[in-house]
């Protein structure tokens, strides 16, 4: 074993920068380091886990420790693989991967999305305070930021920090389950539709047009309305209104793909249709259904904001980060901060998003290939 391979097993990242690899082994070895961190703080929590430990507490200490077995072994796949040279085919995802490794922006967002999320699960470990604990509300509402309060406190006391970590996770949750949804319906809309032709075609595009016709925010608020709002019912409610753009996309590339030739062999041979459709269509299709359901996350985020502002989201004292927003809008002057940072978050990711989006539309882009 090399002086690299057994350093990157003491200390992974290290044994990147004895082989070179600087930039790669400066982010395990930060990352390493940042999960250590978050351990040894949170480790009175964790010790207490068997005894008062939640179902919370459970699952940000498995994904911890899934994390650092994560790093540490991505570290000794990458070292050993460099190592040992040569490559195994150059596949279009291959290919892709190595075009977006090339994009600085493209990286910095995948770095930041990693970040949201790894708060957002590790959130009962990383929180300095019970985000919807309510002490004296005389001293300690519109506390400015502090080292006490890093962010400040809202109007009943409670620490906007924590309330922000606690809020990433159903921002965020949200918008992945409810774009997985989105994506999931359109892909098969549009496939379907693309595919068969004829009455099955005209009949899924018109209903596609009519959903889109219908203005979102105004069929979400319409909604949300008429029904006691909850979590599930807002996932459903985003999910059920986006997938017309996927469907229409993957639509204009199945209506390509199936006079291919390979699809034309497919039927000669006498497979079914679902099978056409399941494993040579959508697989085929993916590039850009990933570039959008990228790209439609940012856009579920904002929704989902956009609704709790309304007060039509997730009831308090459920933090998300579209209602911590709306509980800084009563005192915009006197206490910025309630509203500030939660703003600064949701454009953080939206944007974190979109640069990851446009990375990967250049990256499985073949015309842009040299």
């Amino acid at each position: 074993m090399s002086t690299s391979r057994i350093a990157s097993a003491l200390l992974p990242g290290l044994g990147h920068v004895m082989a070179g690899r600087g930039f790669t082994g400066v982010a395990l070895l930060l990352s390493w380091l940042t999960l250590l961190a978050v351990a040894a703080l949170g480790w009175p929590r964790i010790a207490a886990i068997g005894e008062t430990g939640s179902l919370d507490d459970w699952i940000a200490v498995v994904a911890l420790v899934l994390t650092l077995a994560l790093v540490w072994g991505w570290a000794q796949w990458s070292l050993r693989r460099q190592q040992a040279g040569g490559t195994i085919g150059e596949s279009q995802w291959r290919i892709a991967g190595r075009r977006l490794r090339r994009d600085p922006l493209a990286l910095i967002g995948i770095a930041v999305i990693a970040l949201l999320y790894l708060v957002a699960v590790l959130a009962p470990l990383i929180a300095p305070y019970d985000p919807i604990a309510q002490e004296n509300i005389v001293e300690t509402s519109y506390l400015a930021p502090s080292l006490s309060h890093p962010l400040g406190t809202d109007q009943f006391g409670r620490d906007v920090l924590s309330r922000m970590i606690y809020g990433a996770r159903i921002s965020l949750a949200i918008a992945l389950i409810a774009v997985a949804i989105a994506i999931s319906l359109g892909t098969l809309i549009g496939a379907i539709a693309g595919y068969l032709g004829g009455w099955v075609d005209a009949a899924l595009m018109r209903f596609t047009d009519m959903v889109l016709a219908f203005p979102r925010l105004v069929l979400l608020i319409m909604i949300v309305a008429l029904f006691s709002s909850s979590l599930t019912l807002i996932i459903l409610v985003l999910g059920l209104t986006q997938w017309p753009a996927t469907a229409r996309l993957v639509r204009g590339e199945v209506l390509s793909l199936r006079e291919r030739e390979f699809i034309q062999a497919a039927n000669a041979l006498g497979m079914s249709r679902r099978r056409i459709v399941l494993r040579h269509l959508i697989p085929n299709v993916l590039a850009p259904v990933i570039v959008a359901a990228t790209l439609g996350i940012g856009n579920t985020i904002v929704l989902e904001a956009g609704l709790s502002f309304l007060g039509l989201g997730l009831q308090p004292p459920t933090p998300s980060w579209g209602n911590l927003v709306s509980d800084g809008r009563q005192n915009l002057i006197g206490a910025w901060w309630v509203a500030t940072f939660p703003g600064l978050a949701i454009v953080v990711s939206v944007l974190a998003f979109n640069l990851v989006g446009d990375g990967l539309r250049d990256a499985l882009d073949p015309r842009l290939r040299s």
